[in-house]
């Protein structure tokens, strides 16, 4: 814990992927965090789903009871270009990392690299500034029909790490939404709260700036600017594009304070890098009154556990 209150400027990069193109999408933000990293940013976020796409429109060809084989074909497609970790893709985002002296968060689809690589996770990979992989977070609960192609996290992955500002993590889109999860993560004292989405309503705000001051810590939130042109005409059921509005996902990246005041204001209609100086002498101003985990909170009464054990399938009994 840093105890003499430095300041420090984020970023909540607001773009697309190069959509199903995974090397095309690491070397866009090759170049997007040496542009933030040029604005003097030391921590460069990214969005939920960032690499190689957040699918939003396609409904993989399932109805209640059947599947199609184009749908089918679209899974193939999008798994091909998904991330596994380790692999040469965490290699190559860890080196962006370490050429720009940034701890560096991104959001994935990570194909599960240990289980026969069928199943997909949204997932958060974090990167210190020397290019190492600090760790990950796997969604707990993909929502609506994202559970027709992420699987669910388990508590294994509920991380968080040291900085040298302060302790971070964070989680994704609307596990935010799940109040034992921001309990979790509150408990294990993060200050600098990533909450990378791909909802880009007005309410989506009210829900940032509250974890702000329930959390009492710095809030970056993070979306992608999607249009329609950026989709490829070469999907299988492409013919879904059509229906899609002009654009896909507006943004809405934002920073907020630990009194929910606005660090930056939310990011809509295109592409940018929002930036924002973290004082995080604003943590223990704001905590005087407020600490979910310390002061203000009641074990004697409520008691949260959390199971952070792997859950695996198959377990080898242990030799005598």
């Amino acid at each position: 814990m840093n105890d003499t209150f430095p300041s420090v400027r984020v970023a909540s990069v607001q773009a697309a992927p190069v959509l199903f193109d995974r090397e095309a999408t690491i070397a866009k933000l090759a170049d997007l965090t040496s542009d933030a990293a040029g604005k003097g940013a030391r921590i460069v976020v990214f969005p939920e789903a960032f690499v190689p796409a957040y699918p939003r429109g396609f409904s993989f060809g399932a109805i209640v009871g059947s599947r199609s084989e184009t749908g089918r074909d679209l899974f193939a497609r999008y798994s091909a270009g998904c991330v596994e970790v380790p692999s040469a893709a965490t290699e190559a985002m860890g080196a962006v990392a370490r050429d720009h002296g940034v701890y560096l968060v991104v959001g994935v689809v990570e194909r599960d690299s240990d289980h026969g690589g069928g199943t997909l996770y949204c997932t958060l990979l974090y990167f210190g500034p020397d290019g190492t992989l600090l760790g990950k977070h796997r969604k707990l609960k993909p929502t609506g029909s994202e559970r027709l192609i992420w699987g669910e996290g388990d508590g294994s992955t509920l991380f968080a790490f040291d900085t040298e500002w302060g302790r971070a993590g964070g989680l994704i889109c609307w596990e935010n939404y799940m109040p034992l999860a921001r309990a979790a993560m509150y408990a294990k004292g993060v200050q600098i709260y990533f909450a990378p989405t791909a909802d880009c309503r007005d309410a989506w705000q009210s829900t940032l700036q509250h974890i702000a001051v329930e959390g009492r810590c710095f809030v970056i939130g993070c979306n992608q600017y999607v249009h329609r042109s950026m989709v490829p005409t070469d999907l299988p059921d492409a013919h879904e594009i059509e229906a899609m509005p002009e654009e896909v996902c507006r943004g809405g990246s934002a920073i907020y304070g630990p009194l929910g005041q606005t660090l930056a204001e939310p990011l809509y209609g295109g592409e940018g890098i929002v930036l924002a100086d973290l004082d995080m002498a604003e943590i223990a101003r704001s905590r005087y009154d407020f600490d979910p985990s310390g002061h203000y909170a009641r074990p004697d009464v409520f008691q949260l556990h959390v199971d952070e054990r792997p859950k695996n399938l198959a377990v080898a009994a242990e030799e005598d």
